[in-house]
């Protein structure tokens, strides 16, 4: 059975959970340059470098993987989310971008694996490819709006030397999240498309849209219907919102979402808004609960959490939504669904 057939299986008979934040769970350890440095000899300061851990100190991602696993988590997403040519740029570490994601993947594969063998529900790995800090859509220069910072063909290569890093370490899934331009999502896709060609077989694609303002929109502009018509050939194993805000701004959008989307809909919000001081102070059965509205409503099947929320979050939800029947797709009709930065449907 293929990861797909099997995530398929699992999901049509309960709400499966995906992990929380890594960010916020990795500044609890309070680490020093030197423990993210190790020993490899970098020139940049690599503080902050969350990804580099699993070459210099791995102890600590595979602490909260195995924290989400305990919580009830179905689903590890790779400690990988700026472990790209461009991101890793930054810390002069791009020539450690195949190592970092084989080697995330691997660490998470080992740990679904054994917490898959402990009680034989199936553990699923999904590794994590963030969007850059680069747009295809939009110039980073107010006084030349044709500017680009990196063009079609770029993208799609760094896209692709992370898909196929982390489907060497052991990923189930390629999941392309976070996603504020809708272009550096197409080039995502195009770079699994490529890669599929390479190995002769399916990589399943995971995508995840966020949004930039409380109407709905992403930075590149589209609605989140939008957005889906411009991704459904993709054909994505879930199609979902993450980031940017709390489960209640959230809400009318994971409703859209909902009726209009014929794959699985996975959900993984901040817990809350940030406090004044950029913290996260959601109570996890807060956040638990609203998330469960979703469930009750019947607009979910996969559920998570993003910055700010931990192991305690993710262990309420999963609570929250036991016994509760997943969201069923929607039987929809054959029409063309096309979309500019809003959705278009021509008449049947």
């Amino acid at each position: 059975m293929s990861a797909r057939e099997q995530f398929l299986a699992e999901a049509a008979k309960r709400i499966l959970i995906t992990d929380g934040a890594f960010g916020t769970e990795i500044q609890r350890w309070k680490l020093s340059d030197a423990d993210y440095a190790g020993n490899l000899g970098l020139s940049h300061d690599q503080k902050g470098n969350n990804d580099i851990l699993a070459l210099t100190k791995p102890e600590v991602p595979e602490s909260i993987h195995r924290a989400y696993f305990e919580a009830g988590a179905d689903i590890a997403e790779t400690n990988t989310f700026s472990a790209n040519r461009i991101s890793q740029a930054d810390y002069g570490a791009e020539h450690l971008v195949r190592e970092i994601n084989v080697e995330s993947a691997k660490l998470a594969r080992r740990l679904a694996d054994e917490y898959q063998a402990k009680d034989g529900r199936p553990r699923f790995v999904a590794g994590a490819i963030g969007p850059t800090n680069k747009t295809l859509s939009l110039s980073p220069d107010v006084n030349d709006p044709g500017y680009r910072e990196i063009g079609w063909d770029d993208l799609v290569e760094v896209y692709k030397e992370q898909a196929a890093a982390l489907v060497e370490g052991g990923a189930d899934f390629i999941l392309i999240e976070t996603v504020f331009d809708t272009l550096n999502a197409k080039a995502g896709i195009m770079a699994v498309r490529q890669l599929e060609a390479d190995l002769g077989r399916e990589v399943p694609i995971m995508m995840s849209m966020t949004l930039t303002d409380l109407s709905g929109r992403n930075l590149s502009g589209h609605t989140v219907e939008a957005f889906w018509h411009a991704v459904r050939h993709a054909k994505p194993v879930t199609i979902g919102l993450n980031c940017s805000f709390g489960a209640t701004q959230l809400r009318p959008h994971v409703k859209t979402l909902s009726e209009l989307a014929d794959t699985l809909i996975m959900i993984y919000p901040n817990a809350g808004l940030p406090n004044e001081l950029g913290q996260y102070d959601e109570m996890p059965e807060t956040t638990a609960g609203f998330v469960g509205e979703w469930a009750v409503a019947g607009q979910v099947n996969v559920l998570g959490g993003c910055c700010g929320s931990t192991p305690d979050h993710i262990a309420a939800m999963a609570q929250k939504v036991a016994g509760l029947s997943p969201r069923k797709l929607p039987e929809l009709k054959p029409v063309t669904r096309l979309a500019g930065l809003e959705p278009f449907t021509m008449a049947g």
